[in-house]
Formats: C-alpha cells, structure tokens, sequence
C-alpha cells in the first residue's frame, strides 16, 4: 500500500464520467465549486436558480426521476448527496440506485449508525457526517494547531498543516532531508520560493528551506503526559465539591434543620414539664411522633391537657416537616443535583479543555480529545441530550447548567483550563459564551463553531478570537476528495488547492510496479 497525496491540477487523469452533486446548499455549493476546481465535469442540481453561481446547473425536486434525468444520472459515475436533510438524501438515493445501480454514492448523513450500516450494505456507497469530519479539526485547534486538514494513518488521526518559512522560523536554513527523516512527522508538499522543484528531488538533492518557502505537514498526534494527582488536590477537591453541594442543596439544609430544630424543642418541653422521665425516653418518643414512627406513648399518656394538646401540635407540624424534608432529599440524591455534585467532584482542576454543547461536534470533539488522553469537561444546558449517555459512560464530568453563566465557568475552572470550545448549534449563543468567557479569564483560548464560513471569518477579524470554525467548511473537502475516486486517507485545503492522500495497492499491472519511489514522484509529479 503506498501514501501519495496530490495537488489538483496533478490528480490522475478522470475520464470524461460525470458527478452530480444534488443539493446546493451552503455544503453542497462548496462540494460542487472545489469539484470545478480540479477540473471534474460536474453537474449541480438545485430547488431554485442560481445565477450567479457558475457551471452547470439543473433545477427541480432533487429526488424527482426526471429531475435526476436531466441532470445525466444514467450516464453519471458519482452522485454526491449533500442536503442537510438525512431522509431526503436517502429517497434520492433509492431513486438513483433505481436508474443507475452501479452510481457509486457519496452521502452526507448525520445518523453515522445509519451510515455505517449502508456502506455494509450497499456497495459504491460511502457516507459521511459533516459532524464527524470537522471534531479532529477543532481538536487540533483547541491544541493550538491551525490545521488545514487530517491524514488517518496508523490508526491515527495526523494534523495537517502548512508552515511559511521566514527568517525567524525554528526550520530557517534547515535541510529537507532532516525533516524527511523525522519518523514522526510526513512531508506532503514542498514549494520552493526560486525555482521550481518537487519534494522528494529536493530531498535527495540535499534542498535546504529558504525564506519565503512552503510546506505542507503532517505531525504524528502526541499523547499527553498527565501528571499524578497529589494529597493536597485531593483536599481542595474535596473542599470545591462541599461548597458546591452546600450551594445547591441550601434548601435541603434548611428543612433538616427546621425538622432537628422541631425535634429539640418537643424533647425539651416533655423533658420541663417531668424532670422525672430520661432524656432518651423523651427524645425517643419526640423523634417517633414527628416522623410517625411512634414508640414510648406514655411519656404524653398521663400528660396534662396541655400536653396533649402540644403534642397533637407537633404531630402536625412534624408530619408537614418530615413530607417536605422527605421530599427534597429525593430530589437531591435521586435528581439531577445529585449528578452535578457528583461531576463537580470529578471536575478537572487544571490543563483540560472545556466543550460548551454536547451537539454533533460536542459529542465527537469530547470523544477525540478522551482518546488522545486529555482531560475533557462538558457544559450542557439539555437534561435530555441523546449524547449525555455515551459520554458520562466514558467517566467524562457533565455539567448540566448554561454556560452563558459566569457560575458555571467557574464551576468547570475556566481559568485554569487548556482551552475552550464553543460548539453549541446557535450561532448567537456560541459567540455570547466566548464574550462571556473572554471577560472571566481572557488567557485562555477560545475555538467558536460558526456555522456559516464567510461569517466565521468576519467573527475572527472583528472578535479576534483564536480560532472560529465551520464544520460545513472544514467537511466540503472531503466530500469532493471522495467523488474523485480512490481510497481516500485524508484531505485538505491549502489557499484554492484541495490536497489529496490517496492510497493505491501495487500490483503487476499498476503503473507504479517496479519503479523507485523517486522515479514515480519526478514522472507522476506526486507530492
């Protein structure tokens, strides 16, 4: 198996077979111009007219027969369903399987169990979620990597990067060939700001990096080395925890000291009216009367009539006292308070990353990031998330609370923390978090998800945050990677340039048999 990733314009020659990508939204409009980009003959099929997009285009019901028709589906060799709508994408599927049984599918799919079970099923079809391609990106991110894509090699997810030599740059005057040898990073692409030449000669010709150069990389991902927790943490933890809990259950404290309170003062009125009867005799049957237990009746049998009558009194009141009390610690111990309490014990203290929204990206950034072996926290406003489950079974704290709250930062120990990801679905919420965060500890980093790509760019240059992202963005190139054919291993986008790993088995027959790794990069022009 060999790893070769191409620029575009040095893809292997397509024939003239065409692709469709049906649904032109924010996605499928990237998917379909990236596509033009590298010279593919493709055709787009939208509800209404775009005019101001360039290419070929045919308007209709996406999954109507003569729709898919005209847009050459008998003819086609790749249908990309691109729409955010699962059920949709599956009845244009249906459709064109219909008319075309050898289309090879490429679908974009939230339910990723769902998609996993129809690329067993049905063959040339691949499936996607935009959400599962963007969370290693916003990984990489959070970690301070701008990553401009992802190689999946060794069973590991590879950040992929560009670095732009300058004079102060750690590579200055470096030879290639020592970057080369470094097991734990992959030279993908190298640009030569004087003269033309491609990676693998400027390896062998002993090339050095010069000012103005470029290069793209790939690093091997490093697991975190976490160190021991010590006895004082312990202590402070469990301080942090206490306070927390006294906070949250004030009302419950203060019902079980009404109800003790309540229990003092009958002990103390049976033990002032008959100095002759025990204390544990009087408290016995203070505590049995209030709780409705019962138990040594004749302490207020041969009682006066006062007595009695006080001690109908405080049958009342403990009877309401103890339903209450009763009532409230089920809440607690049974409830969600309980839950907090028991994730605030569990909370990171310090070097953790922190993830506003356990959505699409939330769920599978948190499951990343635990992979890797870093500490993750979890902030969701949703009692009933989907993902709340999968997560709190990996042992990750979850803090059920809004974390637009400065409470609830610091509850997480924001200011303390490795990073902040602010991936909820809103918009409007995500950037109001990271304002909210920027003003308890601007220190810590910020990624913001913005769902729109334009957008997200005017959100970085007016709020300067570190990092805000587009899952749509960040997936589209995948996408139009896995319609130009091959065994796709990674992708990613460098300026206007979509590059491709792509994984090729040598056989007999193949171009590549019996020729040197130089011989095929200098005549392939593979990088």
């Amino acid at each position: 198996m060999v790893v070769t990733s191409l620029t575009p314009q040095e893809l292997p020659p397509l024939p003239r077979s065409q692709i469709i990508v049906c649904g032109l939204g924010r996605t499928g409009l990237r998917i379909f111009r990236l596509l033009r980009q590298q010279g593919a003959q493709v055709v787009g099929i939208s509800y209404h007219p775009l005019p101001e997009v360039v290419g070929e285009i045919v308007v209709g019901e996406l999954r109507s027969p003569t729709t898919l028709t005209q847009a050459g589906i008998h003819q086609a060799h790749t249908l990309v369903l691109a729409t955010s709508d699962d059920a949709l994408n599956l009845a244009i599927l249906t459709q064109a399987r219909i008319l075309n049984p050898s289309i090879h599918i490429i679908n974009r799919l939230f339910n990723i169990s769902l998609g996993e079970r129809l690329d067993h099923t049905l063959p040339h079809h691949i499936s996607f979620s935009s959400a599962a391609l963007a969370a290693p990106l916003f990984a990489f991110a959070a970690r301070g990597n701008r990553a401009i894509g992802q190689l999946r090699l060794f069973d590991l997810t590879w950040p992929m990067y560009e670095e732009v030599i300058d004079a102060t740059h750690p590579w200055h005057g470096k030879p290639l060939k020592t970057l080369w040898d470094n097991r734990s990073q992959l030279l993908i692409h190298y640009h030569s700001a004087h003269h033309p030449i491609e990676l693998v000669t400027a390896v062998v010709t002993g090339e050095v990096l010069q000012v103005g150069d470029r290069i793209v990389v790939a690093t091997q991902p490093q697991q975190p080395t976490l160190k021991a927790r010590h006895i004082p943490q312990f202590w402070q933890r469990l301080l942090v925890t206490l306070d927390h809990g006294r906070r949250r259950a004030r009302a419950t404290l203060l019902v079980i000291l009404a109800l003790l309170i309540t229990i003092g003062l009958a002990t103390f009125t049976y033990l002032w009216h008959d100095l002759n009867t025990s204390w544990v005799y009087t408290l016995y049957f203070s505590v049995g009367m209030i709780t409705g237990a019962g138990g040594q009746e004749q302490v207020a049998k041969n009682s006066s009539a006062s007595i009695k009558v006080f001690t109908a009194a405080m049958m009342l009141v403990g009877a309401g006292v103890i339903g209450i009390c009763y009532a409230l610690l089920n809440d607690f111990i049974l409830g969600s308070h309980f839950q907090s309490l028991w994730s605030v014990a569990r909370m990171p203290r310090q070097h953790h990353y922190i993830i506003c929204g356990l959505g699409g990206v939330g769920y599978r950034t948190a499951i990343h990031l635990h992979k890797a072996g870093y500490r993750v926290a979890v902030i969701e406003q949703d009692a009933h998330n989907r993902f709340l489950f999968s997560v709190k079974a990996l042992k990750i704290p979850v803090i059920i609370a809004d974390a637009n709250l400065t409470s609830t930062l610091e509850t997480v120990n924001l200011a303390s923390a490795q990073a902040l990801l602010v991936v909820t679905s809103d918009d409007t919420v995500n950037l109001e978090i990271a304002l909210t965060a920027r003003s308890i500890s601007p220190q810590v980093p910020s990624v913001v998800r913005i769902f729109d790509a334009e957008f997200a760019q005017q959100v970085q240059q007016v709020f300067k945050f570190d990092q805000v992202l587009s899952p749509m963005d960040l997936a589209a190139p995948t996408f139009a990677a896995a319609a130009l054919g091959g065994r796709i291993l990674g992708n990613g986008m460098s300026g206007d340039l979509l590059w491709v790993a792509i994984a090729t088995l040598i056989t007999p027959h193949h171009p590549f048999y019996n020729q040197s790794i130089q011989t095929i990069a200098q005549t392939a022009q593979l990088y």
